[in-house]
């Protein structure tokens, strides 16, 4: 502990991020502002490239700050893992999905322990981020790494730390945001929390890596069924011919006992439509079975399907069939403001559109193109965002609440609005505009 405490003091540590997408290459930025010379690893030679020109690929971390720290000589993207022996501490930052059968898919965790336990040596310090169930790191990746015959904690120290990140965020960063550390053992923590501590502002250690990587499942949890709770809500109080958005409102004045949550037409994102999953999967085997989660995942899983049915209805309003109908989507990101479309029910809602027959199209100015993903490959491109544009269709559904599309003058000639973020009614307080129905 001692020879770490004068290496992370002198910032002569260096660290390797594995990983340099939403969650890697923030952390790697991170460590480098605050001193640490550090090494992103990737398997993608394109991404590579980019970052070692300077260039980002990610609109939250601009280009600036990525071609700042490549100028400074201490941050390198590479693709030779081998370079692994010249870290002291090294991130698993790499995706965790699910498979067909919504089965936990620790491939990557699995293929990333076998990399460095080929190169692993005496006195390094591992750390888990990717998002996984209890024992992982304990069950998983410390056997793996024990292939390399060293022994933690004697020779090498392992660690869980959740990440947190929230891309577009304006109030929390990778800086702020405090940050969860347990270890296989308490030499491990008391390490791994006290490098986090040199460049974040606040660091949580637990009792144990389960303990982390158990509190970063109930923090998606939380978040799937109090969505779902509301997306049900929505759902009920539609055929009541109450406004959702109004209850919510008016519940938020409560100052104690309340938290609003807001409902949409699906969950999205690398977190939410996943993670829980992996706790219910894991419970299954302890002969323990997670209703709450699965009911959550039931109904957020069916809310696309569930704006097709409002489309639908929509459009018998104005005497129309949904097939051959012209449909234009607005966003294919998962959240507003972030150029980050990963598991976005946009993807499924133009999939189920297009299955009906409709002529579908979508806006993004993020995303210039739709992409392949492992369940959709629509090879649509973005239109224009203009009023133009939206009064050729039949109708427009809203599912991601971008800035660009709070602009009255946009629907001018649009004839009806499907909207399930409640962006367009407020932008016509007075009436008049397009018929507007939330879904």
């Amino acid at each position: 502990m001692h020879a770490w405490n004068d290496r992370i003091a002198a910032r002569s540590a260096v660290v390797g991020v594995i990983g340099q997408g939403y969650v890697g290459l923030p952390l790697a930025l991170v460590f480098h502002e605050s001193g640490f010379r550090v090494l992103g690893f990737d398997v993608d030679a394109a991404k590579v490239a980019a970052l070692s020109r300077g260039e980002s690929f990610i609109q939250h971390i601009g280009s600036k700050r990525i071609a700042a720290a490549v100028a400074g000589k201490r941050y390198a993207a590479t693709t030779d893992f081998d370079r692994l022996k010249e870290c002291d501490a090294i991130f698993i930052c790499v995706p965790t999905p699910l498979g067909a059968h919504r089965e936990p898919d620790n491939s990557y965790i699995h293929d990333t322990a076998r990399a460095i336990a080929k190169r692993l040596r005496r006195g390094q310090l591992v750390v888990l981020e990717s998002t996984t169930y209890p024992g992982t790191t304990q069950g998983e990746v410390l056997p793996l790494l024990e292939q390399s015959g060293l022994a933690c904690p004697d020779d090498f120290l392992l660690a869980f730390s959740p990440e947190r990140e929230d891309p577009g965020r304006k109030d929390f960063d990778t800086r702020t945001t405090p940050k969860l550390v347990g270890g296989v053992n308490p030499e491990s923590t008391a390490v791994a929390a006290a490098l986090y501590g040199a460049c974040l502002v606040r660091v949580v250690p637990v009792s144990h890596a389960k303990v982390a990587e158990s509190a970063k499942l109930l923090e998606n949890i939380f978040r799937s069924v109090n969505i779902a709770l509301v997306n049900e809500m929505k759902m009920i109080l539609d055929r009541m011919g109450i406004d959702v958005w109004e209850v919510i409102r008016a519940a938020a004045t409560k100052p104690f006992g309340f938290m609003p949550f807001y409902p949409g037409p699906g969950l999205g994102g690398h977190c939410i439509p996943l993670d829980p999953f992996y706790l219910s999967w894991k419970a299954a085997e302890h002969g323990e079975w997670a209703r709450f989660i699965e009911l959550a995942g039931e109904i957020n899983s069916r809310m696309p399907r569930y704006v097709i049915e409002k489309v639908v209805v929509a459009l018998n309003g104005d005497g129309k069939a949904l097939n051959g109908s012209k449909i234009l989507v607005l966003g294919l990101a998962y959240k507003a403001n972030v150029d980050d479309d990963r598991e976005s029910p946009s993807y499924e809602i133009l999939e189920l559109l297009k299955e009906a027959g409709a002529k579908v199209d979508y806006c993004d100015p993020l995303f210039p193109a739709t992409h392949k993903t492992r369940k959709h490959d629509l090879g649509l491109r973005s239109l224009p965002c203009d009023d133009e544009t939206f009064s050729k269709y039949d109708a427009l559904v809203v599912s991601t609440a971008h800035d660009c599309f709070r602009n009255a003058d946009l629907y001018r000639g649009t004839r009806l609005v499907v909207d399930t973020r409640n962006l367009v009614a407020p932008l016509f307080p007075e009436g008049g505009g397009p018929r507007i129905v939330n879904a």
